[in-house]
């Protein structure tokens, strides 16, 4: 029998191990705006870094912080949470946290990105943990104030203090994982296995998917409208049903004829082919080809993704769906 991974809840972890540290939390954006508010709503000590002038740096003003800049910050705290852009980190990291970063603190982050390929090199004296809420910073903000809480991964990349782990359990009470439920991870693990369903299921496999469909019925002669409706509108409707039950419970709400349907087609669509070529995605993951790749991309200014961005947003799908969902009042509640 497979053996079920250890979760744990509220009485696992201790939010006093917290109090008196400083938490400095760089960053404002999805979730820099939730680990601040829930550690702050949950009675700790926390700052925030953003830098002047941006829209998050007025949006943390709003929420009534007076924020620092990154070097002042980190002089300050105990406790860094680094949740600025993957891309940014390395140099960040170099001329701000490292120069100004107290001996013995805690080195946090919510994705491995930049430790899992040695973008960050930390000094031996830190801890280095990672929290990773399993949803955005809105729903991570909105579920704590319902006294719910999404589900985070932890993981210990250093254990200076030999109390790593269960400061890290802390900082997940503290932003309202514990409700949900965490899950030990590794850095490496929640790098790789999070950069892979980005890539061949939730945002690369699912966008073409959709694309792909549409375009095919739109070339056959039907109106885009319909296409939209059939092959993105409802998806939606599909992946709530498997979020709240599981792929068991979609079935049993579809028609007989929609089921019939997945079982004679979907492996005609997801072929060996293509599951060979997800096991390439891995492998570039996994060796740092992605890695490299995404770093140069950014070095060199961006062309490729700036390209395609534009491209994306030219699609014949995005001109109709926008058209539609104009019309659609309650999306906008």
């Amino acid at each position: 029998m497979e053996k079920e991974a250890k979760m744990y809840y509220e009485a696992d972890a201790n939010l006093e191990l917290l109090k008196g540290k400083k938490i400095a939390v760089l960053g404002y954006g999805s979730q820099g705006h939730a680990h601040a508010l829930n550690l702050r709503d949950s009675g700790l000590d926390v700052i925030v870094a953003q830098r002047p002038g941006s829209a998050n740096h007025a949006k943390a003003v709003e929420d009534g912080w007076k924020p620092f800049s990154v070097a002042e910050a980190v002089k300050q705290a105990d406790w860094i949470c680094v949740l600025l852009p993957d891309e940014v980190q390395a140099k960040i990291w170099e001329t701000d946290i490292k120069p100004n970063i107290k001996k013995g603190a805690v080195l946090c982050f919510s994705h491995g990105f930049n430790i899992r390929f040695k973008q960050i090199t930390p000094t031996p004296d830190l801890d280095v943990v990672m929290i990773a809420p399993k949803g955005p910073g809105h729903l991570v903000r909105r579920q704590y104030e319902e006294g719910k809480g999404v589900p985070c991964l932890i993981a210990v990349y250093q254990d200076a203090s030999s109390h790593a782990k269960e400061l890290a359990l802390a900082y997940a009470k503290g932003i309202g994982g514990t409700r949900g439920g965490v899950l030990e991870t590794t850095f490496a693990e929640e790098t790789e296995t999070d950069l892979f369903g980005e890539q061949v299921v939730l945002c690369g496999g699912l966008v073409e998917l959709i694309n792909s469909g549409f375009n095919t019925l739109v070339e056959a002669g039907y109106q885009p409208e319909i296409a939209y409706f059939e092959c993105c509108h409802e998806v939606k409707l599909i992946v709530d049903l498997i979020f709240e039950g599981g792929i068991d419970k979609m079935n049993y709400s579809i028609s007989d004829t929609a089921e019939y349907g997945e079982y004679v087609s979907g492996k005609r669509i997801i072929t060996d082919e293509t599951r060979a070529d997800m096991k390439k995605v891995l492998a570039d993951i996994q060796s740092g080809k992605f890695a490299d790749a995404w770093i140069k991309e950014n070095k060199e200014g961006r062309p490729f993704f700036n390209k395609a961005r534009e491209e994306v947003r030219h699609r014949l799908i995005e001109k109709v769906g926008a058209r539609l969902r104009a019309q659609m009042a309650w999306i906008k509640k």
